[in-house]
Order: C-alpha cells, then structure tokens, then sequence
C-alpha cells in the first residue's frame, strides 16, 4: 500500500495535514472459490509468500469462497494466477481507497459535542468515552463508568456499567477487539443508548431485570491507529522489532496458538509471542475473574464484522460444548429474529464449524476458562461476499445496531425462559465437559 503525508480534505469538512497514511488506491477486492485441492494449496503458498494480498481467511476447503484484497502493482500477476488456474472468481471492487474515502467522510470532528452524538456517523474513541461521561452525569442512578485500565500505548480501555441491583444477571458485551471493525464499537454504543432511551417495554424490561456491561472498545489503540493512519489495521499495537501488533482474539489462554493463527508477527493473525502476553488481553481477562461472580456474569457476548453470523464456543475444535443443543437453540432464535425484522441471513452454528478454525479467542476463554455458559460472538454485516469488507457505510449502523441487539435480546429471553445458568453445577459442566 502506499503512503500519503500531503494535505487531505478533514473529516470535519475542512483541509487538515494527514501524515504517513496507508491508501489502497486501485487495490481491488476478489472473490475466488476453490474447486480442488491443488488450488487451496496455491493459495496457501501464495498466503505465506505475499504481502501485497490480504487474505480475509485462510485457503481450507473445496467449495470455500474467500475474499483477497489485492494491491495494485500485483493486480495483472493476481488475474494470472486465476485464468491459469482455472479459478472461478468476481471483481468486486476495482477501486478500494475510494470505500475508505467515502467512509472517513462519514465521520465526525474528535472535539465533535457529545449531544450530536448519532448512529448516522462513526466516532473517534475519545467522543465515545466522552459521550459515556456525559451518559454517566445524566444517568448518575443507572449508569456509571467502568475503567480496565490502560493499553500498551497508554489509551484507557473504558466502559459501562447500566444497573445496579445486585440480584440480577448481567450481559457482557465487548466490541472493537479487531481495530478496523468500526460497526462494533458503533452498535455497542446504540445497545447502550437503547437500554438506556428506549420506549419499548421489552427493551425497558430488559434494562430493569439485568445488569449489562458494556466496553466499546477493548482494543483502543489499534482504533485510534485505523482512523489517523491505516483504515484496515486489525491488531494492537505492540512492537516486535520491524513491525507491530498482535491479533488479541488469538492472544487468550485457552488452547492457544493451536489452529487458525499465526507465530509470525506480520501476519494479521499473528497470536502474540505467548498466551495472554498483551497488556488488553490482561485487563480483560482480569476484569471478568474480578466481576463473574460478584456480578453474576452469565453471558458473553463479543462484536465483530463481518460475514453476518452469530456464533459460540468452540473455534478450535469440531468437538461440541456441553450446552450446544441450548447454543444452537438460541441462536437460530435469533437469527429468525433478525430476519423477521430485516430481511437478513444470519448463519447460527459453533465457531469451528461456522467460519473457520481458531484458537485464543476471547468467547471460548470466557467460555471453557471462565464457566460463562451463554457466550456468542457475532459476525456483523455485511454478507460473506461484501463488496465493503470491513468498510461498512454509515447508513448501515443503525440497521445493523438493531438487528444485532434483537438478537441479543432474543437470547437473553430464550436463556431465561430455560434457565439453564441457574445452577453451579451447569458452569462447572461448561468449563470441563467435551462431548
């Protein structure tokens, strides 16, 4: 990719310096599938050999779609590669940087003031955390603000807490564990806004009956980096020697670095030079061995995007989870839930079996470590086969937002209506049992 330090139009509307910015100009988006075995083995040399491809996923299976963002200077030897191998494909986006341009216009001032906050823009970590300050002033009885503490770089890792009745459950959420996924951080702040605004009795009742925990942002340096440097960064920003980052989603100690990542500190998946070694996968593992009692934290959810799925344990392996019946149960709730309000296609499954192997993630440590019996990671819009990748535009938040917290709401019910957590003994069984 290319890098830019000339003067830009600001996101504000006014000219602004930006300095040593990635671009993706002529970068395009294909999408290829694979028919045989000597074609996945292409692409997994191909993987391993280039840094001018971003493989959204790995080469596994016959029959696997999967999208490559290709740079410009590789486009003639990537179109090649195709016709000789006789690979069935589609262009979807000739020209990437001009998705990013659009997307950074739709994105507010830093100093923007917090009562124009919306879900028609995307926002810069500090107006999320002083929109959750200024929530904390106005709501003093319902909401208060959660600190993890600071990440590698020195950015706090901050959050919210909406009720205070020490009888109830409460719903973890996290989101923006992978930096570019800006729709996560997005619809973990309108979750919170709902609880906290919404007319609806349901809603209300939800608001009233659990106690919900909410960090926007786990990953707060590699947001910060996708807005002022690169917009497709994923990991922390951690420095190994000539470059940076570990992906925190392979970096937790559960059956770490054992599938679907990498040792190699380039890669995008990279697990991080031991299991929990990075300071944000430190404070998270810390705050839920703090609160998962004390708060009674019976469900676990993690935000990501995209490929609209609603996932849960396990990622590293075939082998089902003591509840999986139950899993599968509410997820298929939910997945109906959102098509009945949307339209759109949400697959339910295990991880493993749904996208693709991998180990170290948070949902499977809160899971199997910690004896959190409801945990989900959900894949957000848009499709397996988005033309945006990860570039979701900004009148897309509010939609999605929407369905995702139907879908949360849709679980929760469902879990309550069965109350399969009432028991010690069912988190015991979720932390030891492999069928």
């Amino acid at each position: 990719m290319s890098v830019s330090g000339n003067k830009t139009e600001g996101v504000s509307g006014g000219s602004c310096v930006v300095k040593d910015q990635a671009r993706y100009d002529h970068y395009r988006i294909y999408n290829i599938q694979f028919d045989n075995e000597e074609q996945i083995k292409l692409f997994q040399q191909l993987e391993e050999q280039s840094d001018s491809l971003t493989f959204i996923g790995h080469a596994r299976e016959i029959g696997q779609k999967l999208s490559i963002l290709v740079a410009a200077h590789r486009v003639a030897d990537f179109a090649d590669l195709l016709e000789t191998y006789k690979l069935e494909h589609r262009v979807l986006t000739y020209n990437f940087q001009e998705k990013i341009d659009r997307n950074m216009g739709e994105v507010l001032p830093e100093d923007t003031d917090v009562s124009k906050y919306d879900w028609q823009h995307f926002f810069h970590l500090k107006t999320i955390y002083d929109w959750m300050d200024d929530l904390a002033s106005k709501y003093p009885d319902r909401l208060s603000v959660l600190d993890m503490g600071t990440s590698t770089q020195g950015n706090a890792i901050k959050g919210v807490k909406l009720g205070q009745n020490p009888a109830n459950k409460a719903i973890f959420i996290e989101s923006g564990i992978h930096a570019r996924e800006w729709i996560a951080p997005a619809t973990a702040t309108y979750i919170i806004n709902e609880l906290l605004t919404s007319k609806d009795e349901r809603i209300q009742e939800l608001a009233k009956n659990f106690n919900w925990i909410v960090f926007p942002c786990v990953n707060p340096d590699g947001y910060k980096y996708t807005f002022e440097h690169d917009r497709m960064w994923r990991k922390n920003r951690q420095l190994f020697g000539t470059c940076r980052g570990v992906d925190l989603n392979r970096n937790y100690p559960d059956h770490w670095n054992s599938t679907g990542s990498s040792s190699d500190p380039t890669r995008y998946d990279y697990a991080g030079p031991s299991a929990g070694s990075e300071l944000e996968t430190q404070r998270l593992i810390e705050f839920i061995r703090g609160h998962v009692e004390k708060d009674q934290i019976k469900t676990y959810i993690a935000l990501h995007s995209y490929s609209q799925m609603l996932m849960f344990p396990y990622g590293y392996t075939k082998d089902h989870v003591s509840n999986y019946d139950d899993l599968q149960e509410f997820g298929k709730k939910a997945s109906a839930a959102i098509k009945a309000e949307s339209g759109r296609e949400y697959v339910s499954g295990n991880l493993f079996e749904t996208i693709y192997p991998s180990s170290g993630g948070s949902m499977d440590w809160a899971h199997a470590e910690i004896g959190i019996p409801i945990a989900y990671t959900f894949e957000l819009r848009g499709p397996p086969d988005s033309q945006d990748l990860f570039i979701l535009p900004a009148v897309e938040i509010q939609p999605t937002a929407s369905e995702a917290f139907t879908a949360i709401r849709t679980i929760v019910e469902a879990a309550a209506e069965k109350d399969p957590n009432d028991s010690r003994e069912t988190c015991e069984l979720s932390r030891t049992c492999r069928k």
